[in-house]
């Protein structure tokens, strides 16, 4: 007897003849269809399987394969940033789904609409402890803790309107990440083929805003005015309508982060993404009117949210949790931002409005006085930061990873002059710039899509360079290698005088992109580094840049005493 296994070789099946019946698979592609889907990240499963055939049956939605479920996430997420379209992810079951759940932390931080599509164990199985293949002890529970909403599907004929309701949710503000748990003995049934169709009534779109007249009469006779521009300008397509403003009452602007981009950064009363600098804070507290639109405030942003924010604050927001979420509003306007500055230049445009020559000065001053700050403060990155804007067409898209590079100087010095041309981590976690870079080309392939990325957060997901290959993404990575987690030995050794576990070994960046079919050079010069970016620029191929920050100039951080002294030991 032998008892070694034999395989014979055999023909390639003829699948046409395979499927002629209508699937829950069959009406989750057509849900996505009928949402405007074009593109679909993730990994190919056991628990999946229908589903990716069903795609690939089809044949109108282009599949993007992904090395790992928290980078197909990512690059979901950057897709629907970038592009102002539904995301859309498909995963495996169980741990294939718990791989994912950090990214979707991310998606659920950023408010991303993006719709996880994952397997569920076979419906027989779900919770009876059984140990089936993949199964998690409760996958539903663990996604509601990483998503706006988690859904388990029960009834295989039900799929439509459960897809319907997913997507909704997903898109309906304040917008966020959605699962979906399809269990896979649903997902090849066979189900009848009849269609739900959703009779809304016609309304009459024209709808009349009622904006106070004191809103009004606030705005234009404010003297010092300060407008905050936050992700909300950009969601609802609202640039033209805040320029129009801008140039109306001549007020600061300062941007979140996630508002680069939602007026040119090169705007002369466009301070920008530096709220928390002293310059901005001062101006804050002299300020007779803020109007923050679409803002979170986040505490990264505010200085733990103790910004001096004028009582006389108009807000404008469509989520109605943002009144007084984090700072206090006399007024929220509740509604579309774009629709809600239309208005509001409506009613300005009659009346005589005379801007303070002088605040208009202060406020240029101020513009320049921050950046100025800034550039003394970060050595030779100022000078990167500029051979970087000035190499780079316009309308590129920069995506920082959480670095020292990325959240010091890359994220304020490179002006954007675009919605949806700039993307960061609004969770804080290391190592999802890769996907995400991918994610947005994907997005945006007629532009340029420029990572700046460190050492230590990129080897997380470092695999996926083989994907911007193989999906034919070309992007230009910028790679500052200072051997290990920077950030982490500068509070290290503030806080304790001593550090541990923040020196890593790497591999030979130069050496691993070649290998993975990116074009790479190492550069340890300023000059070296701007020969370096106009060779990426020039090359149009997947290309990585290695910055030796130890040669170029290792970036002396420096966060407050009060934050480096919440890590010592203190009494409860």
């Amino acid at each position: 007897m032998n008892n070694q296994t034999e395989f014979t070789a055999v023909a390639e099946p003829n699948v046409k003849g395979y499927h002629t019946e209508f699937t829950v698979a069959d009406a989750i592609v057509n849900e996505l269809l009928q949402a405007g889907v074009e593109a679909v990240f993730g990994i190919v499963s056991i628990h999946n399987m229908p589903i990716y055939d069903a795609i690939l049956r089809d044949g109108k939605i282009r599949t993007v394969t992904a090395r790992g479920e928290s980078g197909a996430v990512n690059m979901a997420d950057a897709y629907a940033r970038a592009t102002g379209k539904l995301g859309v992810v498909i995963t495996s079951t169980g741990s294939g789904a718990g791989n994912g759940a950090g990214s979707l932390s991310e998606t659920w931080n950023s408010g991303t609409p993006v719709l996880h599509i994952t397997g569920e164990v076979d419906s027989n199985y779900i919770g009876t402890d059984q140990r089936y293949i993949h199964e998690a002890k409760d996958q539903l529970k663990m996604m509601e803790g990483v998503n706006k909403a988690a859904y388990l599907l029960k009834r295989p004929k039900q799929i439509i309107p459960f897809m319907r309701k997913a997507i909704k949710e997903a898109l309906t503000v304040p917008t966020g990440p959605v699962t979906v748990s399809i269990p896979t003995n649903f997902q090849a049934q066979i189900i009848p083929n009849n269609h739900l169709i959703e009779m809304e009534a016609l309304q009459n779109q024209e709808v009349k805003l009622n904006i106070p007249a004191d809103v009004v009469e606030r705005i234009a006779l404010a003297k010092r005015p300060i407008i905050w521009a936050g992700n909300g300008v950009i969601a609802s397509g609202a640039s033209e309508e805040l320029r129009k403003l801008v140039d109306k009452i001549k007020p600061g602007v300062v941007t979140s982060e996630s508002g680069k981009g939602s007026i040119p950064e090169n705007h002369p009363l466009c301070i920008g993404n530096f709220a928390f600098f002293p310059q901005v804070e001062e101006l804050l507290k002299k300020s007779d009117l803020l109007i923050s639109v679409g803002v979170r405030f986040r505490g990264s942003e505010t200085n733990g949210w103790t910004l001096p924010v004028p009582e006389n604050h108009i807000n404008i927001d469509l989520n109605p949790n943002a009144f007084n979420r984090n700072f206090d509003t006399l007024y929220t306007l509740n509604g579309d931002a774009k629709a809600v500055l239309q208005e509001i230049n409506s009613l300005l445009a009659n009346k005589e409005i005379h801007p303070d020559a002088d605040y208009v000065d202060e406020v240029k001053s101020v513009r320049q006085a921050v950046r100025d700050d800034l550039r003394s403060q970060i050595g030779p990155y100022g000078e990167v930061a500029d051979i970087m804007r000035e190499q780079l067409p316009e309308n590129t898209v920069l995506v920082t990873d959480v670095t020292i590079p990325g959240y010091t100087w890359g994220n304020k010095l490179f002006d954007i002059y675009e919605p949806r041309d700039y993307l960061y981590m609004t969770g804080g976690g290391i190592g999802q710039g890769l996907p995400m870079a991918i994610g947005a080309k994907i997005g945006q392939p007629e532009k340029n899509v420029v990572l700046i990325a460190g050492d230590g957060g990129f080897m997380v997901n470092s695999s996926e360079m083989i994907s911007a290959i193989q999906e034919d993404a070309p992007i230009i990575i910028l790679l500052f290698d200072d051997g290990g987690y920077g950030i982490l030995r500068y509070y290290q050794e503030a806080a304790y005088g001593r550090r541990i576990s923040v020196d890593l070994k790497n591999p030979d960046f130069v050496m691993l992109a070649k290998s993975m079919g990116f074009e790479s050079e190492k550069v340890r010069s300023v000059e070296e580094f701007k020969a370096g970016l106009a060779n990426a620029i020039a090359s149009k191929r997947p290309y990585m840049v290695v910055v030796d920050v130890e040669a170029v100039g290792v970036l002396e951080y420096k966060d407050s005493d009060e934050y480096i002294a919440s890590f010592r030991p203190k009494q409860g």
